[in-house]
């Protein structure tokens, strides 16, 4: 099951707003993170988070059982490793 962690900060709020939005994934608290988990891929689509590159590209804090096979300007996949 492939894990990611999210740093709990306004800049991050879009982000974890469209993971919300996906019931394929399960969202909980850890300390100051959001951990995303899912049976399945985790994929987030840039332009519906409303993030600029810089929040975009600094969002993923860390990984558990996985690893990130996209992340570009259009979209975050993060897939079981």
């Amino acid at each position: 099951m492939p894990r990611m962690y999210v740093l709990g900060v306004p800049e991050n709020e879009g982000f974890l707003d469209v993971a919300e939005q996906d019931a394929r994934l399960t969202i909980d608290s850890v300390g100051p993170y959001f951990r995303i988990s899912s049976a399945g891929p985790i994929l987030i689509d840039r332009r519906a988070t409303g993030c600029r590159h810089a929040v975009w590209y600094s969002a993923v804090a860390g990984l558990e059982n996985a690893i990130i096979t996209q992340h570009d300007k259009d979209a975050l996949r993060v897939e079981s490793r």
